[in-house]
């Protein structure tokens, strides 16, 4: 799995021409680190560069703080500048899958791109963004962040792994976090059908699950076909928020198989073409 991701990420820098010079103290096996162990790699004011998977644009950065994911800010003006380029020229909340390269160790990892709180450097950059690592904490809660998470797990190439073990709520989760994200490859392995997912996302402003109702565990054994009551909250380009409370669909082929959202009755019903 780590061989899949790191041919992926090459053939984004490839494409966007920029180009890495093997050294021969470097792995370049993506490791998916515990935040505990890389608090102790990446103490405060260590610089390290950051690679987005998606479109293998780099930049160097400077841990500054943080207790429970790192507070960090680009290093420069122009590290800046290309930050704001993998944000398509907004700064914003969304998440995005990462790979720390510090040393000979590439690390999966998960950023937001939104300034905020205090700023030290000269870099054009109005205070830090986070990045969190797996097991890292939001500053609200105790417990990791599920978008954060799943960019984690995308960035070390377990995503798939995640996915085809999960139960129908963890997909359902997934998946509306894909849609807050504006996420595709989140969508499409939580999705039963091949769907074109760029201009559905694009028109999503916001998404929240508001409510779900569970069934145990232990009920769900044999079960092929589920359809989970929800209520989700959405903020949909030129039409504003909308709501809705009905079932998504959930299917799986067998009791070994994966579930998969059915995304055809799901767009549908939210009046997606």
């Amino acid at each position: 799995m780590k061989r899949v991701v790191i041919f992926f990420v090459f053939i984004h820098i490839l494409l966007n021409g920029q180009e890495v010079k093997a050294a021969s103290n470097i792995s370049y096996n993506i490791e998916m680190l515990n935040w505990k162990e890389v608090d102790q790699i990446l103490p405060k004011y260590t610089k390290f560069t950051v690679l987005d998977v998606e479109t293998g644009k780099k930049f160097k950065v400077q841990r500054r703080a943080g207790s429970h994911h790192a507070d960090v800010q680009p290093l420069t003006s122009k590290d800046t500048k290309i930050m704001k380029k993998i944000y398509g020229g907004k700064w914003s909340w969304k998440r995005r899958a990462i790979i720390v390269i510090h040393k000979d160790q590439w690390i999966a990892g998960s950023m937001h791109g939104m300034p905020h709180g205090a700023g030290a450097l000269q870099n054009n950059f109005p205070g830090h963004f986070c990045i969190h690592f797996y097991g890292s904490n939001t500053h609200r809660t105790n417990s990791m962040d599920l978008s954060h998470m799943l960019m984690v797990l995308k960035a070390s190439g377990k995503l798939n792994q995640y996915l085809g073990s999960a139960n129908p709520y963890e997909v359902i989760n997934a998946y509306v976090a894909g849609f807050k994200q504006q996420d595709s490859r989140i969508t499409s392995l939580a999705s039963l059908q091949k769907i074109n997912w760029r201009p559905i996302l694009e028109d999503v402003e916001n998404i929240r699950l508001s409510r779900i109702e569970l069934l145990p565990a232990e009920d769900l054994t044999e079960e092929i076909s589920l359809d989970v009551p929800v209520e989700i909250d959405w903020y949909i380009k030129n039409r504003g928020r909308q709501t809705f409370r009905g079932d998504i669909h959930l299917i799986r082929f067998s009791p070994l198989d994966a579930w998969k959202v059915d995304s055809k009755d799901f767009l549908k019903e939210n009046k997606f073409k």
